[in-house]
């Protein structure tokens, strides 16, 4: 009858009127009954707070270098360190009452200097952004994953960031170990045992049964975010572990092309992983799924028409079906929503655990990078920006620059190439970002995202465990409103950013 474009405002009342003026022809006309809300309000309110708290914090970090300001603090916090400090002024060789045992603020500083604080940085801002999509992003459709292909935005992917900077560290840390003396058979005991643990701790996170009663067995979930981790943590520092040689980093192995000389001494561990992608794609691709196409990518339900309702996932949710069971997989996968498929899907599956292997050995191949060109930060830099452009490039040929038409979609649940290598190019980037803001011009400390990524673990598996307890959570006079929910999970959010700072002033850091 008509068509009328027209963008609709959030809990606003709309009527559609529809009068006949002849016989052939109509007239639509669109009326408000009742006007609809500015959403985004709460948004900018909590902006600008957020924003008040950085600038007292940077005004008063300005008033403590001044002299007087700096000893009256510290004379009000700490009168015995105060009192230690006069009487050096003066001259007094007697007073040995001195807090030794607690370095001071200089010392602090120095001693983090030793340790990438870009690293840490980068992995606390992609955590606490999980951390506030998790617990719901204020309802924000922007802070949520998509329901199938879709474009990927910087809230909605903080996961697939933290797998490549978990390489990155894989990189260094190995690095350290070995250079500091450790066994290869000891360094390989530790990796095994920290996959065990996070995969066992990740089956516990994701099965809770605090108030549901015993947990059945029928109904484990067996895979997760910690699980994924566990996994991919496994097989990309083993990789490195085997095939690492001596000289590599130091860059006086011989290369027959100098512009790849952090890469071609390591193409045992990129054959091994292209070998991974080809299997990925032979079963992606070719695998026969009973009643569905081969190599179909959809996401079932009332998708493509209701031509194929149980085929969510394709050949990724079929692997999961087979090998781990119906009832230990997830069961309310996003795509339920909107295109009502009933097939239960796990976003954290063992097909798209393949490429999520791939994505750490790309944060791998950024560490060795850091690690090749130690303190030649022009070249680290530029590095970044080869590898950004490179992903970005393939990108765009796999997608063929749209959201469906391309040869393989970006698709969060699937974890498919192409979400791998655009969440890598935008990972090169922002690394990029913090590496020089954070180690390079020593414009910014890091804070406070440093400081829930010296404690990981301990973050994460936290506000898991007490998503539903209070402070972390309430109950809202109205569940539906973005001021309300925002509210919430901001503070929620800022409650795990002060513990860790607390943690890590008291020098508490959990490591599996």
């Amino acid at each position: 009858l008509c068509r009328i474009q027209y963008h609709f405002g959030e809990f606003g009342n709309y009527s559609l009127v529809v009068k006949t003026l002849s016989t052939k022809s109509v007239s639509c006309d669109l009326v408000i009954n009742e006007g609809p809300i500015n959403s985004y309000l709460p948004i900018l309110f909590a902006f600008l707070v957020y924003m008040g708290i950085l600038a007292v914090l940077i005004v008063g970090r300005l008033f403590m270098k001044i002299d007087p300001v700096r000893n009256w603090v510290y004379k009000k916090l700490n009168p015995r360190e105060t009192d230690r400090l006069i009487n050096s002024e003066f001259g007094s060789p007697n007073t040995t009452d001195s807090v030794s045992s607690e370095p001071t603020p200089h010392s602090w500083s120095t001693a983090s200097r030793q340790r990438l604080r870009s690293l840490d940085t980068f992995r606390g801002l992609s955590l606490i952004i999980m951390v506030f999509v998790n617990y719901g992003g204020g309802k924000y459709w922007f802070f949520k994953h998509e329901s199938w292909n879709g474009k990927i935005h910087f809230p909605s992917s903080p996961f697939s960031r933290f797998v490549f900077i978990m390489g990155t560290s894989i990189s260094l840390s190995m690095s350290s170990m070995l250079r500091w003396g450790s066994s290869k058979r000891k360094v390989l005991g530790k990796i095994l045992w920290r996959s065990f643990l996070l995969i066992l701790l990740g089956i516990i996170v994701v099965n809770p049964n605090y108030c549901l009663g015993p947990l059945s067995w029928d109904n484990l979930r067996i895979p997760g975010v910690l699980q994924r981790l566990g996994f991919t943590y496994l097989v990309v520092a083993a990789l490195e572990l085997l095939f690492t040689r001596p000289g590599a980093e130091s860059g006086t192995l011989e290369t027959p092309c100098p512009a790849l000389q952090d890469i071609l001494p390591y193409w045992p561990q990129w054959i091994f992983i292209l070998i991974l992608e080809v299997i990925w794609l032979c079963l992606t691709f070719l695998l026969p799924v009973p009643g569905c196409p081969r190599g179909y990518l959809g996401p079932g339900g009332i998708g493509d028409f209701g031509n194929y309702p149980n085929c969510t996932g394709g050949a990724a949710g079929y692997i999961d079906r087979l090998l781990l069971g119906e009832k230990h997989i997830y069961q309310h996968p996003s795509s339920s929503v909107i295109y009502q498929t009933m097939m239960p899907y796990d976003p954290e599956g063992i097909l798209g655990t393949i490429n999520s292997i791939f994505l750490a050995f790309l944060g791998l191949q950024a560490g060795k990078i850091i690690l090749f060109y130690k303190d030649q930060h022009k070249q680290i830099m530029s590095r970044f920006v080869i590898w950004s452009i490179v992903m970005g490039i393939i990108s765009a040929i796999l997608t063929k620059c749209s959201k469906e038409e391309g040869f393989i979609p970006v698709n969060k649940n699937l974890w498919s190439v192409s979400y791998v290598t655009t969440t890598s190019c935008f990972a090169f980037v922002l690394l990029l970002l913090i590496y020089y803001l954070v180690d390079v011009k020593r414009l910014w400390s890091g804070a406070p995202f440093f400081y829930p990524g010296m404690n990981s673990i301990l973050v994460y598996i936290g506000h898991e465990v007490f998503e539903n307890y209070f402070p972390f959570k309430w109950k809202m006079q109205d569940s539906q409103s973005h001021a309300e929910h925002l509210t919430q999970n901001l503070t929620a959010t800022t409650l795990w950013v002060i513990i860790s700072y607390l943690l890590y002033r008291r020098r508490i850091f959990w490591k599996i």
